[in-house]
């Protein structure tokens, strides 16, 4: 993984509704959380800023962060993060600490290939549905990918690729095939729009009809 994310932390001490508003208000800080790796969880504030410029990067969320707090560094990743329901702010994030030798849990994302030259969608006018945009995986964090990848260049009208038709790299399982084939999620279908689909049925209806009119006629 080549992106690095550094995030700048500040012990908190102050806990509360009325500490976590002051917080956001007069520092321009949100209240978040460091828990896990066999230790007790530490309060922290981040600077609102930094991390909201950090999520326009979409890898943050399946990268391997570190968080600096007054010059220690400690390995996490994010586990949740919480956002005001109508303003575009955050109000509160969790981070879990990182084991090198012990198997993290993280939602990665799914991209697309070749979604624009396919045959089924460039030639047949077929649209790729997105059913899931994301992935649950589990690996050691040093297998950790930025994401998951489907090539649609050989994709059939009309299929469904489940997440058991995923390629994963090495050391790197999907946690929900364990339980069963009722949990093998879809993800991405290729199919033409309703509309279309729905017309082309109407005309072959239609030619089947004439083709019985035809028919009777002659007799």
């Amino acid at each position: 993984m080549s992106q690095d994310f550094v995030i700048d932390a500040f012990p908190r001490d102050d806990k509360g509704r009325g500490a976590s508003r002051r917080l956001r208000r007069e520092e321009r800080k949100i209240p978040a959380i460091i828990y896990g790796g066999g230790k007790d969880a530490t309060p922290i504030s981040i600077w609102h800023n930094e991390l909201k410029k950090a999520l326009e990067n979409e890898a943050i969320f399946s990268h391997i962060l570190t968080i600096n707090l007054n010059g220690k560094k400690e390995s996490v990743i994010m586990k949740d993060l919480q956002r005001h329901p109508y303003k575009l702010l955050l109000t509160h994030a969790d981070f879990q600490r990182v084991e090198q030798d012990q198997e993290i849990f993280v939602q990665v994302p799914v991209h697309l290939l070749n979604e624009e030259t396919a045959p089924a969608i460039k030639t047949y006018g077929g649209v790729a549905f997105r059913l899931m945009t994301e992935v649950e995986i589990a690996c050691l964090p040093k297998d950790l990918p930025e994401f998951l990848e489907i090539d649609l260049t050989d994709i059939e009208m009309d299929q469904v690729v489940h997440m058991s038709d995923l390629k994963l790299p090495e050391g790197v399982r999907i946690p929900a095939l364990q339980h069963g084939e009722e949990h093998d999620q879809a993800i991405v279908s290729v199919s033409q729009p309703k509309g279309v689909k729905a017309d082309e049925e109407a005309d072959e209806a239609e030619g089947e009809g004439e083709s019985e009119e035809g028919s009777e006629d002659k007799e």
